[in-house]
Order: C-alpha cells, then structure tokens, then sequence
C-alpha cells in the first residue's frame, strides 16, 4: 500500500497511477493515465490541450497533492515577458540598504554593489521558483494567450532548467520541476514546444465517467441528480454554444442545485442556476430559447 504522497519513482504503472489520483479525487481515464505516468517516468513535460474546464488545471493541482509537492502556476497572458517568468531585483530593499549603508558611513563601493546584488534581494518568478523547489510541479497555465517570443524562451528553459543571473551566476535544478504546461487552442502552439513534451488531449469526459466524477467531487450529490446533471451538460456542449460547459461548471451546476436542496434537475431549477454553467448571456438566451432544459 502505498502513502498519501508519493515520489514518482515509486508509481509501477499507469494503472497505479490512475488509482493514486483517484485517492485524490481525480478521475483519469487510460490514456490521461498513461501520458502522466509516461511524462513522470521519463523526465519529460507533459502538454495538454483542450477546451476549457475539462481539468487540465485541475490535473497539475491533484498532481502536486500526490507528490507533496508546491504547485508553482505560471499563468500565461498577452505580453508575458522573461522578467516576469523569472525574476525581479527588488530595487525598494536595495535602495533601503544602500541609504542604511551611507547612514553607517559604509564608502566602500565595491562592498556595496556585492551587497544590493545579493540572493536575499531578488525576487523569485515562477520559473525560478521552480528551479530552486525540489520537488515541485510547475504548471505553466495557457501557453497560447503567450506571444510566440516567449514561447521559444520557454522551450529553452525546459531544455535543461537552467536559469543565468548576471549577477549571480547559474542556478541549475537538481532534481527538475514535474512540468505541465495547457493550452485552450487558442491559437496553435509551436512544434518545437511539443516537441519537447508528452501531448495528450483532454475531452470532455464521457456520460458515465461524468457521473462518477459528480459521486466522487460531491458526496451530497445523488446517482439521480448526478446523472440528470451530466445528460444536461452533454445536450449543452452539443447545441453549438460560444461556451459550452466542462466538467468544472458542471460540478459547479450541481453543487447549486445541491445546495438549493434539489434532488432532481426540473426545468424550473435548471432555469435558475444555468449561470453555474453557463458564462455567455448570448447562451443562456439560446438555451433558454431553445428548450434544450426541458429535454430528457
């Protein structure tokens, strides 16, 4: 029997792994199973993709509840630079220090440039914080709204989780982070990047594995109100939405239908809590339009 936390050396195979993160409350089917377990064993990042909401985010957190590990988020935007993915000097500290010095008569300038360029007076970013962490699990979170230049800047990091300091040298990892990095296909992300990972594709899950996974993350939940909520969410995610609901806004759903005190999904209480679910007003009108709720 295997601990709460585990090392990933210690997982035999995709089978263990899938029923480690089932402890966890993470439902993972085979073929997620065996990426996580084949990107743990080789070394290597571990690229997801798919739409939003199917637990691509979710599978970093239960990833680092497994391994005792901090999860490290770098959450990626528009205009994303490497200063912002590594590190600051923190030039409030260093201009303290420097008026402290002069308070005490210190002149040497040399001393005092050795000084304010000091490990205390930088401020770890997530890369770097990552690289320093043994063990952690680096999730670098929606790698398409980044620029492509920061793309190719990360692919160099991955290589070998070395960061260069001017003013302090190289910090090499030790034991490199478990890296998992996601992409909402927003726009398409480089080769060279996939390259360099394990991909696997997130779907939405499957009727009966929805089900499960509502039992599983709700225990107040019923078998009937689960499997209501899960056929609902599957009409939805088949009418042609801007966005249709993952598997987060379905637990979400049924938890406020839960605590409204529902036990099965009538079209009056569905009607109510679709902005659980549902993030567009363009459709809700369309669902509500549409009779799509009052279907079974």
């Amino acid at each position: 029997m295997l601990p709460p936390t585990v090392r990933a050396t210690d997982v035999d195979s995709p089978e263990q792994l899938a029923e480690l993160l089932d402890r966890h409350a993470y439902l993972a089917d085979e073929g997620l199973a065996t990426a996580v377990f084949l990107a743990l064993r080789m070394g290597r990042p571990l690229f997801l993709e798919g739409e939003a909401g199917v637990g691509k985010t979710e599978l970093a957190k239960t990833l680092a509840e497994l391994l005792g590990a901090p999860l490290i988020r770098l959450q990626c935007y528009e205009g994303l630079d490497a200063a912002q993915a590594l590190y600051d000097w923190d030039f409030a500290r260093q201009l303290l220090h420097l008026k402290a010095a002069e308070a005490a008569g210190v002149t040497d300038v040399g001393r005092l440039e050795g000084e304010i360029y000091d490990r205390r007076f930088l401020i770890a970013r997530p890369l770097l914080k990552a690289v320093e962490t043994q063990p952690s699990v680096l999730l670098v979170d929606e790698i398409d709204r980044a620029d492509d230049e920061f793309e190719a800047f990360l692919l160099e990091v991955l290589s070998d989780f070395t960061i260069s300091i001017p003013e302090l040298g190289t910090i090499r990892a030790r034991t490199p982070p478990v890296v998992v990095v996601t992409s909402n296909r927003t726009r398409e992300v480089h080769d060279a990047l996939k390259r360099r990972c394990l991909y696997h594709w997130l779907e939405h899950p499957v009727f009966e594995r929805e089900v499960a996974i509502l039992l599983r993350r709700l225990p107040g939940c019923g078998r009937t109100l689960a499997e209501q909520v899960a056929r609902a969410a599957e009409r939805l995610r088949g009418a042609g939405l801007v966005k249709p609901p993952g598997v987060a806004e379905t637990l979400d759903w049924a938890e406020a239908l839960l605590t409204l005190g529902a036990k099965e999904l009538d079209p009056d209480r569905a009607a109510a809590t679709l902005g659980a679910a549902l993030k567009y007003r363009e459709d809700v009108a369309a669902v509500l339009g549409g009779g799509l709720l009052a279907r079974e």
